[in-house]
């Protein structure tokens, strides 16, 4: 009984491993630029109440927009002059790097041993995460944003041609192509079968996996680059005309929409969670929104806009501004709580794993933030 139990157990596993949200209580995985397939920008693992700075990689002239990805023991990044680096995760030391010709906006996606990264000239390149030597390299008819997803055996990542591409993994081989009316500079964002896009068309479009048909669109009233979070049944965005949307995407309705008082457009992705919506924009503010409501929470006023993207971990949320400042804000009352004044902006997000946060910043450094032991 045991036996046929356990073989169950293994076929039920195996039959929905698809739709598991694998980035969920993985202590040193950080895999895509939001953390997980949902974008959520939510840590499972902690933080030390005061991260000290622990080493910063320094690239001469360099610049990073992109968020890095992390497993086990090395951070994966691009820069905007075309080069991937592999760093080593206790000492920032570079473990390899690979160049290109053409630079690195997107954050890389990394899964089962390979990195998925797309350049501005529009090739997206799959790498080996042991020593960066290509293993394939597919082209798009523009500059690709997007960080990739993954789906069973494919990897899906948009354009700015307006296409989404679903790939095989291994091979590079197009499974699927779907192409709106603008350009796609979102992250695809995947829940069981279905990829979601915010599109610089105003509109938001759910997608099926299987061959990337239409199942829905919603008005959204203007364009948008960032990506898409779900909770639920509920996707959070902002767009570049300054509304803030919650989608019923079941419903594929507007549930509510949010417009600041100093209303100003969206270039961050934001963090969702049960309890809160966390999101900073152009006006110099990051805003936490009740989920269900839409009704702001707090308010925190940074120095200058923020287009970096939060990341919840446990009672706080870490975000980069343009100033160079890294804040640490109570998830509950707003308040900063942790700063750290790194010198060049932040375009790019955090990336987590336990004890860890790395974050690049436009004059061409990365940092790692820890304990730092005596």
């Amino acid at each position: 009984m045991r036996t046929t139990r356990s073989l169950v157990l293994t076929l039920w596993l195996v039959a929905i491993a698809p739709t598991i949200n694998f980035a969920e209580n993985v202590a040193n995985v950080w895999p895509l630029f939001r953390g997980d397939s949902h974008a959520t920008g939510v840590a499972s693992v902690t933080l030390p109440a005061n991260p000290s700075l622990l080493w910063k990689f320094e690239v001469k002239d360099g610049a990073f927009e992109g968020t890095a990805a992390i497993e086990g023991d090395v951070a994966y990044i691009g820069d905007l002059d075309g080069t991937v680096y592999a760093l080593d995760l206790a000492t920032g030391a570079k473990k390899w790097e690979y160049k290109t010709d053409a630079g690195f906006i997107a954050s890389p996606a990394i899964r089962e041993g390979l990195i998925y990264i797309g350049d501005y000239d529009g090739r997206f390149y799959c790498l080996d995460a042991s020593n960066g030597k290509l293993q394939w390299g597919f082209d798009t008819g523009a500059e690709i944003d997007s960080c990739a997803n993954f789906y069973q055996g494919n990897v899906l990542v948009g354009s700015q041609d307006a296409t989404l591409y679903c790939l095989n993994t291994k091979s590079g081989e197009l499974v699927w192509k779907h192409t709106i009316d603008d350009q796609i500079r979102c992250s695809p964002t995947i829940v069981e079968d279905r990829v979601f896009l915010a599109g610089c068309d105003g509109k938001l479009h759910i997608l099926d996996l299987s061959d990337g048909h239409d199942i829905a669109q919603v008005e959204i009233g203007g364009p948008t680059g960032v990506t898409p979070a779900v909770v639920g049944d509920f996707v959070y965005f902002g767009t570049e005309g300054g509304e803030f949307l919650c989608v019923n995407w079941k419903e594929a309705t507007v549930a509510w929409t949010f417009t600041a008082k100093t209303s100003t457009s969206y270039r961050s992705s934001a963090a969702a969670s049960a309890e809160q919506v966390i999101v900073g924009s152009r006006a110099k503010r990051v805003h936490a929104l009740n989920p269900k409501t839409g009704a702001e929470l707090w308010t925190f006023a940074a120095k200058q806009r923020v287009d970096s993207s939060p990341v919840i971990v446990g009672d706080r949320a870490y975000v980069g501004a343009a100033d160079g400042r890294i804040y640490g804000l109570n998830r509950n009352t707003g308040e900063m709580e942790w700063e750290f004044e790194a010198g060049g902006g932040f375009t790019g997000s955090p990336a987590v794993v336990e004890g860890k946060l790395v974050i690049a910043s436009d004059d061409g450094v990365v940092y790692c933030f820890g304990e730092k032991k005596e």
